[in-house]
């Protein structure tokens, strides 16, 4: 018997977010008010022009960057995609990036190996955080670029990145941060992060799907990937998508204002999860920094589970959880973060990410932790 969709518990908030109702209204409201061309010189054009532009002021304030660093994307994928891609440019050398990095990245820099790039792992700690020593082991003559992710989607765990952006510096190689879990969820400041560029995908932080950014220091060298038009400042190809921008913009600026309110409520619930599933489904294991982690995340084994058995289950008594990424879904293969971490196949196995929102209520975890309890006994029974 299939659970009504009312008592459903969606736990799958590092796939993607609902948007906020005062976004939808926004969206609602662009489309049928400002739809004309942004690059059109008439009147309409111009006030949909005004729009992207404030959309833009905005993001950038309250990120700490300038408003002409911020090129608007279709999402996290195509700006992470046009960071490598672009300060790379296609020629051979090295690129430094952390294991466990997320499929846009893993399969971006695949794609570029028969142009003789080359990966350079830094490889990760027990608790899914950088080796820093291995910063200091590396030969940089033939690096090109370092990208990392700056709070896993996986684990949760944020990386300390002030050695890998001081050793890019020194070096004088670009640093692209892989922001999209992060930013909405953590304060970030772009000028003070060390980092040339960052990605970020309004989805997940309550926006709308289907629109992105990079923000990219005005003196850094990006060769775009899009042939078209001269948008965004010749940097990304195509229509802007004023409506999806403005809706981007005014879902930041409430997790931003919102943001330690937030935190702090969805950290209350996640530990309560955690605690609640430790006592009632014992043997577990929490794979990750606990000290360090987004607020949001708990990825939790229940070792001598199959973790594709236990997620299917836990859908049918109506948990809306994961694996992983959800751009990895339909990989059989373990995640590999996990496998970097150094974690047993008995861990990895059976490991499952539980990620909240600020919308997911007391009422919701009690509930939630009784059935993915009654779910992983009887499947261990």
């Amino acid at each position: 018997m299939s659970i009504p969709a009312s008592q459903r518990i969606f736990l799958d908030n590092n796939s993607t977010t609902r948007p906020l109702d005062d976004v939808v209204d926004l969206l609602a409201e662009q489309y049928r008010t400002h739809y004309a061309n942004p690059g059109s010189a008439h009147a309409e054009g111009r006030q949909a022009r005004r729009v992207l532009e404030d959309a833009r002021e905005q993001l950038a304030a309250l990120l700490g960057a300038h408003p002409q660093e911020v090129i608007f994307t279709s999402g996290g994928t195509e700006s992470i995609n046009l960071a490598i891609q672009g300060f790379l440019s296609g020629s051979p050398g090295e690129i430094v990036l952390p294991a466990g990095e997320h499929p846009a990245t893993v399969n971006t820099i695949r794609r570029l190996a028969p142009r003789g790039l080359k990966q350079i792992p830094l490889p990760l700690d027990d608790e899914g955080r950088i080796e820093t020593k291995a910063l200091a082991e590396l030969n940089w003559e033939h690096v090109q670029l370092a990208t990392s992710i700056l709070a896993h989607n996986e684990t949760g765990v944020i990386q300390d990145i002030a050695p890998l952006a001081e050793s890019c510096q020194k070096h004088n190689i670009p640093l692209h941060l892989d922001c999209v879990q992060a930013i909405g969820k953590i304060p970030f400041h772009f000028h003070d992060s060390g980092a040339t560029a960052v990605s970020l995908a309004a989805h997940k932080f309550h926006g709308p799907r289907g629109v992105g950014a990079l923000i990219v220091k005005a003196d850094a060298r990006l060769l775009p990937q899009i042939a078209g038009g001269h948008q965004e400042r010749g940097k990304r190809a195509g229509t802007e998508p004023v409506a999806l921008a403005a809706g981007m913009a005014k879902a930041l600026a409430a997790a931003v204002q919102d943001q330690e309110a937030r935190a702090s409520q969805t950290a209350a619930l996640r530990d309560r999860l955690q605690v609640g599933l430790q006592e009632l489904c014992s043997p577990t294991v929490v794979n990750g920094s606990q000290q360090h982690r987004l607020p949001n995340t708990l990825n939790i084994s229940f070792p001598g589970l199959d973790g594709e058995a236990l997620l299917i289950s836990l859908d049918l008594a109506g948990i809306s959880c994961s694996l992983g990424s959800a751009c990895a879904s339909g990989s059989r293969d373990p995640a590999p973060v996990l496998l970097a971490m150094g974690c047993e196949e008995r861990v990895y196995r059976s490991a499952v990410r539980l990620s909240l929102s600020f919308l997911n209520t007391n009422e919701e975890i009690e509930a939630a932790i009784m059935r993915i309890s009654k779910v992983v006994n009887q499947l261990r029974s």
